[in-house]
C-alpha cells in the first residue's frame, strides 16, 4: 500500500505531522480522525509526489510569456465560474494550448492538484510564471470561496500591466532606434568615409578649415583605437546594465531617473500607477494590507517608490495612516495622497486605488503621445546635427577650393 504524508491539529490544537500506509486519502483521514487528530484532506499527500521545489520544464520551444498567463488566468476564471472543477478545468486548458511548455506546465499543475495539494501550493513550485502576488490572490480565493472572483481581477490587472510595458516600450523603441541608428551612420563616416577625404585633402596641399580639421582628427583617433573605443563601450554598457540590476544601483540610479527631464515626470506616473493598480486590486481580493503593501512595494518598479512603500507599511503596522505617510515622502502627488486619505476614511480604499489607477494610466497614454511627437523634432535635430555637422565639415575645403578657383 501507499504512504500518505499528512498534517492535522491534535485535541489540543496544536499541529502535527507524520507518516501513514493507507489505501487512499480517505483511509488516511479516517484513520486520523480515530486517533483524536483533525485533518485537512488537502494537507494529505502520497510520499514523493508534489515535492516542494521548483519544477524544471525541459526546453521544449517557445517560452511561457506574461501573455500567456494572463490568457490562461481569464479563461480559467470562465470555467471555474460555469461551474467546472479546478482538474477538469486544467485538464482542458493544458489539451487546448499551443504553447509546449505552458501545456507541460499545466499538466504538472493539474497533476498536483488531483494528488491533494491546493491551487494555491501548486502554482509555488513555478515563481517564474506565478509571482507572489498572484499566489496571494489564489490563496485568497481559495479561502474565501471566490476563487473565479479573484482570478478575474488577476486577469484584469494582468492585461492593464502588459498594455501599461507596451505603452513605455512604444515610447522608448523609437528613439532607440534612431539612436542606434546614428551611432552606426558616424562610425561608417568616421572609419570608412572621412579618411578617404583626408587622403584627398593631402593633394592639395592647402591649409583646412578648423571644423575639417578637427573632425580628421577624430577620424584619425578612432581609426587608431577603433577597437579600444568599441570594446570600452559595450564594456561600459554591460557594467552599467548589471549595475542597475543591483540594490546599490537601483538605490543610485532610480532617484535620478525620476529627475529627469521629459522622462522623470512618465516613470513617476507609471509607477504610481502600478502602485495603485496592484494594491487596490490586492485589497478588493480580500489580501491583508501588510501583505498588500509588501508585494506592492516591489511590483512599483523604481527603488524609491518601493521604500516609501515600505516605510508606509511599518507606519500602518504602528497605527498610522497611510495617506500621511505617503505625503511625507513627496514622491507620490499629492492628489494621489489626498484620494487615498479620501478612501481610508470612507472604508472604500479598494475603490479609490482603482479610480487612481485609471486615471494614472490613462495619463500615461497621454504622456507617451506627447512623448512621441516631441522625440520625433528632437531626433531629426540630432540627426541633422551630428551627421550633418560631418558632412559639412568635409565639404568646406572643397567649397573653399571652388571659391579660390572661381
Amino acid at each position: 500500500m501507499p504512504i500518505f504524508l499528512w498534517e492535522g491539529k491534535d485535541s489540543r490544537g496544536q499541529t502535527i505531522s507524520g507518516e501513514l500506509e493507507a489505501t487512499d486519502k480517505i483511509a488516511v483521514f479516517n484513520l486520523l480522525k480515530a486517533r483524536k487528530i483533525t485533518a485537512n484532506t488537502n494537507k494529505i499527500r502520497e510520499k514523493g509526489a508534489g515535492m516542494n521545489k521548483e519544477i524544471k520544464i525541459p526546453f521544449l520551444g517557445a517560452k511561457i510569456k506574461q501573455k500567456d498567463i494572463s490568457i490562461f488566468t481569464r479563461q480559467f476564471s470562465t470555467m471555474i465560474d460555469a461551474g467546472l472543477p479546478l482538474v477538469q478545468g486544467l485538464s482542458i486548458l493544458s489539451k487546448q494550448n499551443p504553447n509546449p511548455k505552458m501545456k507541460a506546465m499545466l499538466e504538472s499543475i493539474k497533476e498536483e492538484v488531483e494528488s491533494g495539494k491546493t491551487l494555491t501550493e501548486s502554482l509555488k513550485n513555478f515563481p517564474k510564471h506565478f509571482d507572489t502576488l498572484y499566489v496571494n490572490m489564489v490563496d485568497a480565493g481559495e479561502n474565501g470561496g471566490i476563487l473565479d472572483i479573484i482570478l478575474d481581477r488577476l486577469s484584469v490587472y494582468m492585461e492593464k500591466s502588459i498594455k501599461l510595458k507596451r505603452e513605455i516600450k512604444t515610447a522608448l523603441i523609437y528613439p532607440s532606434v534612431v539612436i542606434s541608428a546614428a551611432i552606426l551612420v558616424t562610425t561608417i563616416l568616421l572609419v570608412f568615409v572621412i579618411p578617404t577625404f583626408a587622403e584627398l585633402f593631402e593633394d592639395f596641399g592647402a591649409e583646412l578649415p578648423l571644423p575639417t580639421q578637427i573632425v580628421i582628427n577624430i577620424s584619425n583617433f578612432f581609426v587608431k583605437y577603433f577597437f579600444v573605443i568599441s570594446g570600452s563601450f559595450f564594456t561600459s554598457l554591460i557594467i552599467f546594465f548589471k549595475f542597475s540590476k543591483t540594490d546599490k544601483g537601483k538605490s543610485v540610479l532610480h532617484p535620478i531617473y525620476l529627475k529627469l527631464p521629459i522622462f522623470g515626470d512618465l516613470i513617476r506616473k507609471v509607477a504610481v500607477a502600478r502602485f495603485t493598480r496592484t494594491l487596490g486590486t490586492m485589497l478588493s481580493s480580500g489580501v491583508p494590507i501588510l501583505t498588500a503593501l509588501n508585494i506592492c512595494s516591489k511590483t512599483a518598479g523604481n527603488k524609491v517608490v518601493e521604500v516609501t512603500v515600505q516605510k508606509t507599511r511599518v507606519a500602518i503596522s504602528e497605527g498610522k495612516q497611510m495617506a500621511d505617510t505617503l505625503s511625507e515622502s513627496n514622491v507620490f502627488p499629492p492628489m494621489v495622497t489626498q484620494m487615498i486619505g479620501v478612501g481610508e476614511t470612507s472604508g472604500a480604499l479598494d475603490k479609490m486605488l482603482e479610480k487612481v489607477a485609471i486615471f494614472y494610466e490613462e495619463e500615461v497614454d497621454n504622456a507617451v503621445g506627447a512623448l512621441k511627437q516631441l522625440i520625433e523634432p528632437l531626433m531629426i535635430l540630432f540627426l541633422g546635427v551630428i551627421i550633418g555637422g560631418l558632412v559639412i565639415a568635409m565639404y568646406l575645403p572643397i567649397f573653399k577650393l571652388g571659391a579660390v578657383t572661381g
